[in-house]
């Protein structure tokens, strides 16, 4: 399981508690919820201040997951 599955995984099963900061930031390392924020940038700096460049998560919190499909197949219209 990779970096990313881990956080997103613990995201998962962490978002009912995380559900009362909803619209904030969370930061994530492996199956540790470091703390929520305002805003991404706040974030990702303590994010990078705590753990330099070791991999990490910063995810939205949100009841309802926006899905969004992008392709390399579109026509531009010149």
């Amino acid at each position: 399981m990779t970096s990313l599955q881990i956080e997103l995984e613990t995201y998962k099963k962490r978002l009912p508690d995380l559900s009362s900061h909803e619209g904030k930031f969370v930061l994530i390392s492996g199956s540790e919820v470091l703390g929520t924020f305002e805003s991404y940038q706040d974030a990702l700096a303590a994010g990078y201040e705590k753990l330099g460049l070791k991999p990490f998560l910063v995810k939205r919190i949100s009841a309802v997951e926006t899905l969004s499909f992008f392709t390399r197949e579109l026509a531009c219209p010149i």
